[in-house]
């Protein structure tokens, strides 16, 4: 196998390719876990969650009509210069940009290859800070790029021979994933900075209508041939089945690329609705705009709340998603990920950013029910593992009471010690009883955050009596953990206990 595909006749850098497969999570995980598509909610992908332009009660387009516009034009070939579209989003964006500084592309990872295309050959430095979007290093690797990561933060210090040798640095704004939105001082200063040494700076400002429009640098194109931006509706209009998007550049730059790149590379289709879209009165201050920033503020609060909890460090965003570490959590992101998966919720796993390791989630702002959905499935998944991790700690406890005749002697290095009160005994910080319901014990029903009841052993303290513990483990040591032994350590130890 091997040497066939040494022997076929492509690039060898090529090979190691894996392409992107986002598009067939929802499918992948219904099949695996028997789940409805439709009962599937795709909290991995970072879409506008107020929803698209066409859904709004007072929306002035009506998707409809763009669609059969569209295809009066299907048995056409588009015209390729795309005056139309250029020129809304040369309004669009506004800030003396005019449609002969706009690319149109299909979609922003078309315009990552083009510009790759155009600017990388075999060979050439890319510089790509981490954790980013990962397309920047994948068409850049088609073209044969060598790469060089850097730290987000050290992206305003790097080293003058690395810049000289550079030929692009990619920078997202707001970044992917970690929401963070650099200033358009900051920017410009960089854009110099790059310009000085002939490096290209490549801005990313797929998600900025989402956070700050006004923190944009389009204005700094016509004077500075090394800087290029790219745009994507995708985002901001929730309709990444419709691939849309344009770059922005110099009128020099910007001629030399839309010459380059792929004829026809928008259907009729996409055109037409793009052009609708980037026309609604306001352009990137549009009243959709602004109303889907305020929501995803307010559902941003919501869910910053939720996250603050053991085990979850979320980070500050300016955008519709958040960054989550979970380091904390003794749980992987890639096991975390999964278990949300098998029940129903998909969440990113950033381990595939730059391997930034296995620590590292994001999770997408949805509208209230969703976001609801998300913090109670992670509630209940963090349950689920830490009841089968206290479950395996318990049954080597019960081992290791064997191994010692019965007696293993009072648990004091349980993480959770002391939570009842001073040299309490946690082998049984598992209870196999929960839940008991018995409010004999001191547990009781709580109304739980995301509504209903829920049993909590707050104030129970019989498990963890030493006492109570030994005759515990002489019923378990001989028995083992199951229902039958469960149901008789109940009634010969707890109902004489309490």
């Amino acid at each position: 196998m091997t040497e066939q595909r040494s022997s076929l006749p492509v690039k060898k850098y090529l090979l190691s390719l894996e392409p992107c497969a986002h598009g067939g999570l929802i499918r992948k995980s219904s099949q695996r876990y028997g789940i409805p598509e439709s009962d599937i909610l795709d909290a991995s992908a970072n879409l506008n969650p107020f929803g698209t332009p066409f859904e709004q009660a007072d929306s002035e387009l009506d998707l409809q009509d763009l669609l059969n516009t569209g295809l009066e034009k299907l048995e056409q070939y588009p015209d390729n210069r795309y005056m139309e579209y250029r020129t809304a989003a040369a309004d669009f964006v506004g800030m003396g940009i005019t449609h002969e500084n706009i690319i149109p592309g299909n979609g922003s990872t078309e315009i990552i290859r083009l510009v790759a295309e155009c600017v990388i050959s075999e060979g050439d430095i890319v510089l790509i800070p981490t954790p980013t979007f990962s397309e920047y290093e994948m068409q850049c690797k088609v073209m044969g790029a060598q790469i060089e990561y850097v730290a987000q933060e050290d992206i305003f210090h790097l080293d003058d021979n690395l810049l000289d040798e550079a030929k692009i640095l990619f920078v997202c704004n707001p970044n992917n994933p970690t929401g963070k939105l650099l200033l358009k001082e900051q920017i410009e200063e960089l854009a110099d900075i790059c310009a000085a040494h002939k490096t290209i700076l490549f801005v990313d400002e797929a998600f900025i209508e989402l956070a700050d429009p006004e923190q944009s640098v389009a204005y700094l194109v016509e004077e500075n041939d090394y800087l290029f931006i790219q745009r994507s509706l995708t985002k901001a209009f929730a309709i990444p089945g419709i691939r849309m998007g344009f770059g922005i550049a110099s009128k020099k730059f910007a001629g030399v690329l839309n010459n380059a790149r792929l004829s026809w590379n928008m259907g009729c289709i996409a055109d037409t609705v793009a052009t609708a879209l980037l026309s609604m009165e306001g352009g990137a201050n549009s009243k959709y705009l602004i109303e889907s920033r305020a929501f995803i503020r307010k559902e941003y609060e919501f869910l910053m709340e939720k996250f603050s909890r053991r085990g979850f460090k979320p980070f500050e965003s300016s955008v519709n998603y958040i960054f989550v570490d979970i380091s904390d959590l003794a749980m992987s992101s890639s096991e975390l990920s999964e278990r949300m998966a098998s029940h129903g919720v998909l969440i990113r796993d950033c381990n595939s950013f730059q391997n930034i390791g296995p620590s590292f989630i994001r999770i997408a702002i949805r509208k209230r029910e969703e976001n609801e959905l998300i913090a109670s499935t992670i509630r209940q998944v963090i349950y689920e593992w830490g009841r089968e991790q206290a479950k395996i700690q318990l049954e080597e406890n019960i081992k290791a009471a064997a191994a010692e005749c019965g007696r293993r002697g009072s648990n004091t290095d349980c993480d959770y010690y002391p939570c009842h009160f001073e040299g309490q005994d946690c082998t049984f910080c598992f209870c196999p009883f929960y839940p008991c319901e018995d409010n004999r014990t001191g547990g009781n029903w709580i109304e739980s955050s995301s509504g209903g009841q829920v049993w909590s052993c707050l104030k129970c303290t019989i498990v963890h009596q030493e006492k109570v513990v030994d005759e515990l483990l002489s019923v378990f040591t001989v028995d083992g953990l199951n229902k039958e032994s469960t149901e008789k350590a109940w009634k010969e130890v707890m109902e004489n206990n309490l």
